[in-house]
């Protein structure tokens, strides 16, 4: 499990009632540690961590509704995505 403890932390967004309810949406932890002391997070283990932002940072802040990701790429941990499977 990967945690919130980090500026930019790539996660799932999910309906607050159904814990498997994660589809498209993503949001970016703007991760503050004066508001999020280590050990009090309530985010750790209510929502899946699929990656850090690792360049560009500062950008984070600018992002608004509407704006669009152009590329993304997997630095580490590759052998770690898991391959769609053919609808039985």
């Amino acid at each position: 499990m990967l945690p919130f403890s980090a500026y930019g932390t790539l996660s799932m967004a999910r309906p607050e009632t159904d814990p498997n309810g994660a589809s498209s949406q993503f949001f970016f932890f703007l991760f503050e540690p004066e508001l999020t002391p280590a050990g009090l997070n309530l985010l750790d283990g209510r929502y899946s961590v699929f990656g850090y932002v690792t360049e560009n940072k500062e950008m984070l802040r600018e992002i608004k509704q509407g704006d669009k990701i152009i590329s993304a790429k997997v630095v580490e941990g590759l052998e770690n995505l898991v391959q769609p499977q053919p609808a039985a």
